[in-house]
């Protein structure tokens, strides 16, 4: 059965830290499990500072990285390279001074990437090289811990609130007409999300406290799709106090 928590932090810094902190110690746990670990990225200003504190923290040499297969739960379907690129932001908070494995770096594909502006043909590219990955004949690898950030109106990865996406039974989809700019991306749908050993949502901030506070009290997943993501063995919110201030009492715990 899958376990959820919620756990809280004094302010954003700290969060930062000690998500970092705890995604290094996850990923060394599952390359000792399985010789090998899985991670899905997100991306915001909570990714980012989470992605500076892994690099700060001296505990990231502990990890084999050249073992390590990055993945991302979606990306704005702009050009590679481009700045509002989730993966441009991680790669320089974090990737390009890790000793990665080139191959094993697998980035959503860029609107001038093989299928040139089309998103469903990337969303298909995407899905293909994820059942590549996959053990056996399955669709998906086995996600290790999957991090998705919170968005103010409750979506996560780019499953927005009442879009036809958050209905897409398909491992990856196209996304057009964003509520939030830009408005072509691809995403994980939440059956893909909700195949992660470990599903983390992390949020900070007072304009996050609403969507948090509804999801951790009975919203359904159309409506709001933070609702509706879990981790097949635990799924861990991860706040602020600011965020978590319409939380429960009885539901947090402190750091």
């Amino acid at each position: 059965m899958s376990e959820s928590s919620v756990i809280v932090h004094a302010d954003a810094r700290l969060l930062a830290e000690a998500v970092a902190a705890r995604l290094i110690v996850r990923v060394l746990d599952a390359q000792a499990e399985r010789g090998s670990a899985d991670v899905v990225l997100t991306g915001g200003r909570v990714a980012a500072a989470v992605y500076r504190a892994v690099l700060a923290n001296p505990a990231r040499d502990a990890v084999d990285w050249s073992r390590v297969d990055l993945w991302w739960g979606d990306e704005r379907f702009l050009p590679a390279g481009d700045p509002d690129r989730n993966d441009t932001q991680a790669r320089e908070a974090l990737l390009d001074a890790l000793p990665l494995d080139p191959a094993r770096v697998h980035p959503m594909p860029p609107s001038d990437g093989p299928d040139g502006a089309d998103p469903e043909l990337a969303a298909a590219r995407y899905a293909a090289e994820l059942a590549r990955s996959a053990p056996g004949s399955g669709e998906l690898p086995h996600f290790d811990v999957l991090l998705l950030g919170v968005g103010e109106d409750g979506h996560v990865a780019s499953v927005f609130p009442e879009h036809p996406v958050a209905y897409e039974t398909r491992p990856v989809s196209a996304v057009r007409g964003s509520p939030k700019p830009p408005p072509v991306r691809t995403t994980l749908t939440l059956p893909a999300i909700n195949t992660a050993d470990e599903v983390w949502l992390i949020a900070a901030g007072p304009d996050k406290a609403g969507a948090v506070g509804m999801a951790l009290t009975g919203a359904g997943p159309v409506q709001l799709p933070a609702a509706g993501v879990h981790g097949t063995s635990r799924t861990v919110w991860l706040l602020d106090r600011a965020a978590a201030a319409q939380v429960p009492l009885s539901s947090r715990a402190l750091r």
